[in-house]
Formats: structure tokens, sequence, C-alpha cells
């Protein structure tokens, strides 16, 4: 993995510490939020492994933001806007043009206010676990309240310098005793107790949510749903108010991107950079496929209004999972109102799974459709891909309201496991060879 060491670069009297790691044909800067220092986050293995996937399809320019790391202090009360100078000046002194930003937790609000002020120059945003705003108000009242991160900031401090925090960072990591160690060191190396007040006092008086809608790049933004750190709602308000953004939600509770099933999480960076999906050793298995979405979902929020719309969205998504966890299907992902699970028992399930889920978010005033397909598919990590997701997605496209509409494959599995069906004819399905049999489940 190419590594050019640390470099500065300079924004007036400034100087910024940034890092090149990799060689690849697109150009990415990594954002982090308040813990950064480009030369002690290369000492951790799972760091190493993670930046080295990255690197395949990326050049990745890591950055301490000023305050932080190896960047000169900040002074007190810096705006956000003198930070985008800062940026520049790095895209400038590695000779990039134009680079797409990959922002974690409190790099968000600076990627959004750098999009918005030089499109010319940010090429895409992949917003991961992101926040927008610092304190909880009436329309972002999943935040916390001023005096919450108050406490929260004082037993941050407590904890400054042990690696305390990997309960909540990284949770399936928490008897590793080396990243502990790691964590640790990363927070002494990137600020003081009292430095990194100062940090927390500037994100506080953060608030790019009057930006979002201003954004006018390419945006990809992901968030695994039971992150123990940062709750998954400030990107699912993201994702609604950015103009074609696409939301995945991913399962998992690290907030920590390189902990977890970083794989499935890089695998959606590199569509969205890159258009495809290489990566790790794929695995092949027959299993059946299930899309299911919400029918007018963009009518329904404009009737009822956003925060109608996102309780709506969390009880249907509530009673998707329920469905799911009783007859053993296993969820992969959501994108926006979507979900893709798949069954690795009886097709028969899925189905039975399909029809329970249509009736579920019925009494919530929502209709749904869901399209099914048994085939082989490539498993990379926590993910699947290959054509029979593909087929999926095209049958569940095809679906009315309230109706499960299953390819002539998995209809062929499932005779005589009871379910009657009613004929749908032949169809074709975009990006894929020849004509599919397709048969509705008549409840």
């Amino acid at each position: 993995m190419e590594d050019s060491g640390t470099r500065y670069a300079t924004n007036g009297d400034t100087t910024v510490a940034y890092r090149v790691v990799g060689d690849g044909p697109t150009d990415v800067v990594f954002l982090p939020g308040l813990i950064s220092h480009v030369e002690v986050l290369l000492e951790s293995p799972l760091i190493q492994r993670y930046l080295q996937r990255l690197s395949s399809f990326c050049r990745i320019v890591l950055v301490d933001r000023r305050g932080l790391g190896l960047s000169d202090p900040a002074p007190p009360g810096v705006p956000l806007e003198t930070e985008i100078g800062d940026l520049l000046a790095v895209l400038d002194a590695v000779g990039s043009e134009r680079a797409a930003v990959f922002a974690y937790a409190a790099g968000g609000p600076l990627a959004v206010q750098t999009a918005v002020a030089h499109p010319e120059r940010i090429s895409g945003l992949v917003l991961y676990a992101c926040m927008y705003r610092a304190i909880a108000d009436d329309d972002y009242t999943w935040a916390m309240s001023a005096r919450e991160r108050e406490e929260r900031s004082a037993q941050l401090l407590e904890w400054w310098g042990t690696g305390g925090n990997l309960e909540r960072i990284a949770p399936s990591h928490v008897d590793d005793d080396r990243l502990r160690e790691w964590l640790g060191r990363l927070e002494r190396s990137s600020a003081s107790p009292g430095r990194f007040r100062d940090a927390l006092a500037r994100f506080q008086e953060v608030d790019v949510r009057p930006l979002l809608a201003h954004v006018r790049v390419p945006a990809l933004v992901l968030h695994r749903t039971a992150d123990r750190l940062i709750d998954v709602r400030h990107s699912r308000y993201a994702a609604e108010r950015i103009y074609g953004a696409r939301l995945v939600e991913l399962p998992g509770e690290d907030s920590l991107p390189a902990a977890g099933e970083s794989e499935v999480l890089i695998g959606e960076v590199e569509e969205f950079l890159t258009g495809g999906r290489t990566g790790a050793a794929v695995h092949r298995d027959l299993l059946t496929v299930l899309f299911t979405d919400v029918v007018d979902a963009t009518g329904t929020a404009s009737r009822i209004g956003d925060g109608r719309w996102r309780d709506l969205l969390a009880e249907h998504d509530a009673a998707v999972r329920a469905q799911l966890h009783r007859y053993g299907g296993r969820e992969v992902k959501t994108i926006g109102d979507a979900f893709l699970a798949v069954f690795e028992g009886p097709p028969s399930q899925g189905v039975r799974c399909a029809a329970a889920i249509v009736e579920a978010v019925r009494p919530l005033g929502v209709q749904v459709r869901a399209g099914l397909h048994t085939g082989e598919c490539e498993r990379i990590g926590g993910d699947v891909g290959g054509m029979a997701v593909h087929i999926a997605a095209r049958v569940a496209a095809l679906a009315a309201a309230d109706e499960v509409l299953a390819s002539g494959t998995t209809y062929g599995t499932v005779v005589g496991a009871g379910l009657s069906w009613e004929p749908r004819g032949d169809h074709e399905l975009k990006g894929v060879p020849g004509r599919w049999p397709l048969f509705a489940l008549e409840r």
C-alpha cells in the first residue's frame, strides 16, 4: 500500500497535516470526527486492513483537522467555514482537482458545507454515521439535549486517553485489549483533554441542517442500524433532505467503520464511487431472496409530513423485522423504505414471510409490494449480490400494492407446500436474459 508519510498543507497562517495512502484512480478525502492523528491511525492492524481494501479502488487522503493531531491548534470561535479553506488547501497540495469526501461522525458538517460551497471540487459525498446538529430541538429530537451532551462530554473527558469509549465505538471488539490500547493512544495523540473540550464546544455550535437541501453532488448515506454511539436517525434525516441521496442501512452495532462487517460497508462505497464491486472472496449459496418496499412512499410522506413519516417508517421497519425473525429470514440491508432479506431454509418460508409482512403493515395504513426469487447468490461479508438478487428486485418492481409476486423458479420449488398461486404471464426483466414466468400468491 503506497504511503506518502505525513505532509503539510498551508491555508494562510495555518498548517494542516495530511497523509496519502494508496494510489487508486479515485481521490477520496477522509474527514474524521473529533479524534484524529494521521500517524497513530495506521498503527492499528484493523485500520490498516480497512485502508488497504479502500486503497484498492481509491487514493485516500487522511486529514487532521485544525485543532487535532498534527495540525495547528484551532483558535477559539473559529467558524466551520474557515475549515473549508483547509480542506481545499489539502486538495491543492496533493494535486487533486476534484475528490470525493468520506466523512464520519462530526466530519459530516464540514463535508456538507464544502460540497455546497465548492461543488466544482467535490465529486461526491459518502456520509457514514454523521451528525448534522449536536443538540436536540423540535425537529431533531433524537440528538442529545444540552444537559445530556454536557454529561456525555464530562464522561468522555474522564475516560480520555484510556480507550474507555470502545464499548460504544466498536462493541464487537470490546474484548480486544490491543484495540483498546490503540484507541487510548489515538485519543492522547489527537488532543489534550483541554483541546478536546474546545473541539466538543465548537461542534456543539454547528448546525448544517439548512444546507442539506442545497447539496447538488451525488451522496451516499450509510449507517449501521444499531450503532451504539450515533443514532441512525441522524442519517435518515439527512438522506430525506439531500436531493437524490441513497440511504443504505446496514446491520450491526459498531460505529467505527473498520469494525464489524466492514467489507459490506466498503462494498457500498466502492459501488458508489466506481459503479461496481470487487474485494473479498466471493462465496455462492442457494438462497431465496425477498425484496419489499412501500408503495407510494413519496406521496405518503408529502401528505403526512416529514415528522409523522419518520415515525411511520420506524413502525413499518419494526413490523417487517418481526416477521423476518418469525420466519427465519435474515435482513441484509434497508434502502430507504425497502428491505432486502434472504432465507436459507425452504423457499416456502420466504413466501409465507412476504405474505405476513403485507398483512403486518396494513394496520399502519401502509401498503407494500413484495418480490421473491430463488437462486445462487454471491456472499461478500454480510452482503449478498449477483443475478439472483437482481432478478428478485425486478420481480418486486412489477408487483402491485399488497401483492406477493414470485419468479417461476421460486414457484417451482414450493409446489406442494400448500400455497395457491395465480399465473401472471411471462415478462421481460430489465437486464436479465429471456422471458420469465411470474406468479402471484393468492391469500
